[in-house]
């Protein structure tokens, strides 16, 4: 029945449909996501420069600066600013590595996907630095600091494992 991955299928579905709400109505309040995802896992856009800076996993900060948000059953579409560049990104849920909200403390981590049957999935560079997760300024006013790469973590929310429930 494979049970693990129908769960990791469901919750990845809690992430499509916030998505969708906020599609549809906005962000409320002071929600806001950081979502990590694998940037080599097929079906993954992203232009050439940002593939090059973030060769295997990237996060990105959808809050202030974020347009044209679509969400497919699948993935979603968005386009975010980098270096004050709107650069357009496709992200299937199944690279979705991990969804924080730190409003609330919420937070899912997955296990990596299985590539789809057929879908060849790129070796990362061996001479590449560490990949680190994007930076994005989400208030125009500000600017973000070049050293401040650090990946946000939860302060006192919970992280669910599929583990945990896992008899041993």
């Amino acid at each position: 029945m494979n049970y693990e991955q129908l769960a990791q299928n469901a919750l990845r579905g809690v992430v499509r449909m916030a998505l969708e709400r906020v599609a549809q109505q906005g962000l409320p309040g002071d929600h806001h996501f950081y979502i990590t995802f694998d940037s080599q896992h097929p079906g993954v856009k992203m232009s050439d420069w940002l593939k090059e800076r973030y060769p295997e996993e990237m996060t990105i900060v959808v809050q202030h600066q974020y347009w044209g948000l679509a969400v497919r059953p699948d993935a979603f579409d968005i386009t975010l600013s980098f270096q004050k560049i709107g650069e357009p990104l496709t992200v299937p849920f199944e690279a979705v590595k991990a969804f924080f909200d730190p409003s609330v403390q919420f937070m899912l981590q997955f296990k990596p996907a299985a590539a789809p049957p057929g879908a060849a999935r790129k070796p990362a560079p061996a001479e590449q630095p560490a990949p680190q997760p994007a930076k994005l300024e989400t208030k125009p006013e500000a600017a973000a600091p070049e050293d401040d790469k650090a990946k946000p973590t939860p302060t006192g929310g919970e992280v669910v494992s599929l583990d945990k429930f896992r008899k041993k």
